[in-house]
């Protein structure tokens, strides 16, 4: 972390201090959560929904930590206060940090932002970009999906005095979300993946979801790039919010004028990794195998790409790193095979029905021989996926009719917020052993550890909550008893 001087915080949040902060204070890191203090951490004190952190001040103290960014005074068992800086909100002061670093690394370094939004496909994106940049110059990216008001702050407080590039996820649950992101930390590139149903609820429509991510758009100066999935016309036509350059990246025969990083000659291998030819504006062309699973993920290849060309990277260079490259982050159609033949695809990080549509065509055709006929056995274990409001029952009866179509040979629906899928598979004609409905899921770890036989394919599927990716683990990890492990 760029290290700061209590001189720098107060003025940075406006906070007050408390009468036993240390007036040479510095901080080297923060936290919000106290079980990863270390020395020098400034620990932030968050109210949550579950939690308040200044229950957890003198945790974090104990463990190291030189200061809190707090709320409120608060106390030892002594009555001595604690040291902190205490200012109206502890979320927002974290912002205006962030704020800073990022103000000082442009300053110093010519430091580039990149922005990445879209109902899916961010993260598989964030660390697609994050690894090109960092063969070439000290990059940081977010661990795991930090990408809210906390986890865009928590990931700027890794970056260092030689950062270069800063790779910056962007999630939103609403209007003015990315908006309070983008002042932030002011993208000099905008990229938009797509826009679905992720969070219809809590949006109240996705139109108002097309306008959120939009907002990342609307952020970027006239001289900053905004990349836009042309395959996706809601995201295609926000190039009317925009002030500056607007590069396009698709896969149709048809390229728009302002055509970016383009894929020609999409296939998808026996192992499902797509397979194209990356087209840069500049004519130079090269083809490709990635190591991600599924043709769903050659959108989020191109928007890496793009997001690359835009900062100047080598044509060579970007091709070099996509090929072959796998996922960054865990739960992200995860393949793993077991010793007994048995191949798992957890992909139970999140979910929305595009993606689940996308997890479901990838799985069919991962059960297809070379020949195009039916091989392996495919099992869709699917959960429940969440904030989707009124719009719950009909995508998940969607969601089922779909499995059946596409032969899906074995449909496990786990959870009573996802059964309309198990009842729309067996009015579709799948019925007895073809689909299965369990409450929970200790049930589905019991009927898949007895039934799933060598050979098979099971994909793992759900929004976060329902826990799926930990069942798609506990399978991967299951050896049946007499077999060597």
């Amino acid at each position: 972390m760029i290290e700061l001087s209590l001189t720098d915080l107060l003025k940075i949040t406006g906070g007050e201090a408390s009468a036993t902060v240390a007036s040479d204070t510095l901080i080297t890191s923060v936290t919000t959560d106290s079980r990863e203090v270390t020395s020098g951490c400034l620990f932030v004190a968050k109210p949550g929904e579950f939690s308040d952190g200044h229950a957890f001040i003198d945790r974090a103290l104990a463990s190291g930590a030189v200061l809190a960014l707090a709320e409120r005074l608060t106390y030892d068992d002594a009555r001595n206060v604690h040291p902190a800086i205490i200012v109206d909100d502890a979320v927002e002061a974290m912002g205006k940090i962030a704020a800073h670093i990022v103000q000082y690394l442009k300053a110093k370094n010519d430091a580039k932002v990149v922005g990445i939004t879209g109902s899916a496909g961010k993260t598989t994106t964030k660390d697609l970009l994050a690894s090109i940049l960092s063969d070439v110059a000290p990059t940081v990216s977010p661990i795991g999906s930090y990408n809210g008001e906390v986890g865009v702050p928590l990931t700027v407080f890794t970056a260092t005095e030689q950062t270069k590039y800063l790779v910056i996820e962007m999630g939103a649950t609403g209007l003015g979300h990315l908006t309070y992101l983008t002042d932030m930390v002011h993208p000099q590139v905008g990229v938009v993946l797509c826009v679905g149903t992720a969070h219809a609820g809590e949006f109240g429509g996705v139109q108002n979801i097309e306008k959120a991510k939009g907002e990342l758009v609307q952020a970027l100066d006239t001289d900053g790039i905004a990349i836009l999935n042309a395959d996706d016309s809601r995201v295609a036509r926000m190039e009317d919010r925009a002030s500056g350059e607007v590069r396009f990246f698709g896969t149709s025969e048809h390229k728009p004028e302002r055509a970016g990083v383009w894929a020609s000659d999409i296939v998808v291998n026996s192992a499902g990794q797509p397979q194209l030819t990356l087209e840069f504006p500049n004519g130079y062309s090269q083809r490709i195998t990635s190591g991600l699973l599924g043709r769903h993920h050659v959108s989020n290849i191109l928007a890496a790409a793009n997001a690359a060309y835009a900062l100047d990277i080598d044509p060579e260079a970007i091709a070099s790193s996509l090929d072959g490259r796998a996922a960054g982050s865990r739960w992200r159609m995860e393949r793993i095979e077991r010793a007994d033949g048995v191949s798992i695809i957890n992909d139970a990080y999140n979910a929305n029905p595009e993606s689940m549509r996308a997890a479901l065509v990838t799985l069919a055709e991962l059960g297809l021989g070379e020949d195009g006929a039916p091989g392996r056995r495919t099992w869709a274990v699917l959960g429940e996926m969440l904030e989707l409001g009124d719009e719950r029952i009909h995508q998940h009866d969607l969601l089922g009719r779909l499995a059946v179509r596409m032969n899906i040979k074995k449909l496990v629906v786990v959870g009573s917020g996802a059964k309309p899928a198990y009842n729309s598979a067996v009015l579709e004609g799948s019925w007895g052993d073809e689909a299965y409905y369990v409450e929970s899921v200790d049930e589905a770890r019991e009927l898949l550890q007895a039934e799933l036989q060598p050979g098979d394919i099971a994909l793992f599927k759900s929004s976060n909550g329902a826990g799926l990716r930990f069942l798609g683990d506990d399978i991967a990890a299951f050896v049946k008893e007499g077999e060597d492990a």
